[in-house]
């Protein structure tokens, strides 16, 4: 049984930082697939960042390209997601999902992780003008 918990969140001016962690835990191995989702208020949720280890695969939603990097520490079985340059518009509760991606390295990964992973309750992200 996958089980995630988020952390790391908080508010910040435009223009700063924040470091998402996501303690993954269960039954997990080499093989898992993660990411991070956020939704802002009153709308719906939308990918962010993915990545698939043992393939090296990394996704990046166009709106987070270049300031956003997702990481995930093996050893620690943690992922991260490095926010620079926040924007106002960044403002959402951030979460992570993670399960195992044991499918064809050529499979639409992120789809098969947001139906099928185990989620956590999330962070609250807010960016200040």
């Amino acid at each position: 049984q996958v089980e995630v918990a988020e952390s790391g969140g908080g508010s910040v001016q435009a223009g700063g930082s924040l470091r998402l962690t996501c303690a993954i835990s269960g039954a997990t191995n080499e093989r898992a697939c993660m990411g991070w989702w956020r939704q802002p208020p009153g709308k719906e949720r939308e990918g962010v960042a993915a990545v698939w280890p043992v393939i090296r695969k990394t996704l990046y939603a166009d709106s987070v390209k270049g300031r956003f990097t997702i990481s995930h520490d093996n050893l620690k079985n943690t992922l991260y997601l490095q926010m620079n340059s926040l924007q106002p518009e960044d403002t959402a509760m951030y979460f992570c999902a993670a399960t195992l991606c044991s499918m064809n390295p050529n499979s639409d990964f992120v789809s098969h992780l947001r139906r099928f992973g185990t989620w956590g309750q999330g962070t609250q992200v807010t960016v200040s003008s």
